[in-house]
């Protein structure tokens, strides 16, 4: 959804180099998709399982987040320099999150939803204007209110299915999850198609 979010940010501009918009998802699926998993997995209350080991998760954490920190340096400095202050955010934010950092104060749905809902529309933005608008932010409201309707669900959903249950909340919450991916990936194909008959 991350990625997708980035397109959303990227095909609401007037403009769209796809190139940028391509480039920037990769940042966003290297850095949220694999480091902040990995991250994620080394944390208190493993949610994960124990599949692979803290040394592991930690080489493939980096692994992931090194290029992606590269690659959007670069988009920084050759096209948007507002990237910077937006790209220090998700760091702090990948890594108080997924580590809960802090006590945990950053690992909230409402965090979840500001860093990968509403962060990551607004870089898919900004890497093709190096600005923002209200366009941005109302694309930007939509990544909130969908990532945030997705955490809400989520949690209790793997709660009840770390209890194998099969009771019809866990499948209502199913649904409400396909249903809020479906639409992220429909409001995406949407847009790009919109794009490219321009």
């Amino acid at each position: 959804m991350n990625a997708s979010y980035v397109l959303v940010g990227s095909l609401i501009a007037a403009g769209v180099d796809y190139d940028r918009m391509l480039g920037m998802a990769v940042v966003y699926l290297l850095a949220v998709g694999i480091s902040a998993h990995s991250l994620d997995a080394m944390a208190p209350n493993k949610p994960w399982g124990d599949f692979l080991s803290r040394r592991q998760l930690a080489l493939l954490a980096a692994g992931a987040m090194v290029p992606a920190l590269v690659l959007g340096l670069y988009y920084s400095l050759e096209f948007a320099p507002l990237l910077i202050p937006l790209g220090l955010a998700e760091l702090f934010f990948l890594l108080a999150y997924n580590l809960e950092l802090f006590d945990g104060a950053f690992h909230t749905d409402i965090w979840f939803a500001t860093s990968w809902g509403f962060l990551p529309v607004l870089a898919g933005y900004i890497v093709q204007t190096d600005a923002l608008s209200l366009a941005s932010l109302a694309g930007g409201a939509f990544g909130f209110f969908t990532a945030y309707v997705e955490i809400s669900a989520s949690r209790p959903y793997k709660a009840l299915k770390r209890e194998r249950s099969a009771s019809p909340v866990a499948a209502r919450l199913e649904s409400v999850l396909k249903g809020v991916v479906a639409t992220v990936l429909a409001a995406t194909a949407l847009l790009l198609a919109m794009s490219l008959g321009r």
